[in-house]
């Protein structure tokens, strides 16, 4: 299997190199760690290329291990949904190094998860921002948790990282999805009552500024 899997990924990053950029790799800006290879592959490139291998769990686990941006990009896309489960969390964990495998994960594989409130509720206690980053755009897309839930999730978070921009944006992300799916004025006046019960921060000031016009108040 490991023979298979190693040739396999020599053809897709074969495919993938074909298409390398490097003016696009010198140009690219994420938070986190740097991979140790990047061919600078569009995104939609990646998950073209991805969908041409179908879904193959073991494969996409195998891939996911390489220090190889456009390969752990397109393990996202490869790996099937219905197998992501808690009790594989940390291994899918170990993986998000930065904030562009953290919204690939959240886009492509968590929001799909049967275990979406379980990974919600383990990444966005973490220590670890991109985990909590990529639990909380994947709840932003999925629409499975509950609205108390959500915002009193988002709080905590915030709480934790009150300077962090990409945690201000998801949060951002998953109270408008709320209020879209909500729009009454009960979840409105949830949602302002939770931004007024955090502390002052560079956080607080985003949230504030980027819910006031999507709320119209």
């Amino acid at each position: 299997m490991s023979a298979d899997n190693t040739s396999k990924m020599i053809q897709l990053l074969g495919a993938l190199r074909k298409e390398m950029n490097g003016a696009v790799a010198d140009s690219m800006y994420y938070y986190g760690e740097n991979y140790g290879l990047n061919y600078g592959v569009s995104l939609p490139t990646i998950r073209s290329k991805a969908a041409e291998v179908g879904k193959d769990n073991e494969f996409a686990k195998y891939l996911y291990k390489q220090q190889v941006r456009e390969l752990r990009l397109a393990a996202l896309h490869i790996a099937e949904p219905k197998q992501m489960n808690i009790a594989e969390a940390d291994f899918w964990a170990e993986g998000v190094i930065n904030s562009e495998v953290a919204e690939e994960m959240a886009f492509a594989l968590l929001r799909y998860s049967e275990d979406i409130e379980a990974f919600f509720s383990r990444w966005t206690e973490s220590r670890n921002k991109f985990l909590a980053h990529a639990a909380m755009m994947a709840a932003a897309r999925c629409g499975k948790l509950s609205k108390q839930e959500i915002i009193e999730r988002v709080a905590n978070v915030v709480s934790a990282f009150p300077d962090e921009r990409i945690i201000a944006q998801s949060a951002v992300a998953l109270l408008a999805s709320v209020f879209e799916r909500n729009n009454d004025t009960a979840t409105k006046q949830m949602i302002r009552d939770v931004i007024n019960s955090l502390s002052d921060s560079s956080a607080k000031e985003y949230i504030s500024e980027e819910m006031a016009w999507r709320m119209d108040i």
